[in-house]
């Protein structure tokens, strides 16, 4: 039995869902996790006794959004900090949160073509 999309996530399903892995391979890296959480602010999980960190859905897209423009785009973590104190990182790239419709992709795919031939041409 999984859990919900709305349920709270410790940190070890976190690490998974993010696909995180660490450098040797051996340890599940939280610690990533946890750096981010005193880089970014923005990043506020529930500590329960024990220190126990939990995760909801909001907090788990922002780390999304953060592991998108760190790992995929090498984006710095001031810049990173920058784009999410400007109010625009909602608006990032659909593929990162998942959210790109079929007909969106068709169309990039259709333009992306189109630029090809016209380099192609160039030459």
């Amino acid at each position: 039995m999984s859990k919900s999309d709305d349920a709270y996530k410790t940190i070890g399903e976190v690490v998974k869902i993010l696909d995180l892995k660490s450098r040797s391979g051996q340890k599940t890296p939280t610690h990533t996790i946890r750096f981010w959480e005193k880089e970014f602010k923005q990043i506020k999980p529930k500590i329960l006794s024990g220190n126990r960190r939990y995760y909801n859905k909001t907090n788990i897209d922002l780390l999304k959004k953060i592991k998108f423009l760190l790992k995929d785009q090498g984006m710095t973590i001031n810049g990173v900090k920058k784009l999410l104190n400007s109010g625009y990182s909602y608006q990032l790239d659909e593929i990162s949160n998942k959210t790109i419709t079929t007909n969106n992709l068709k169309h990039k795919i259709t333009n992306i073509s189109k630029i090809i031939k016209e380099l192609k041409n160039i030459k």
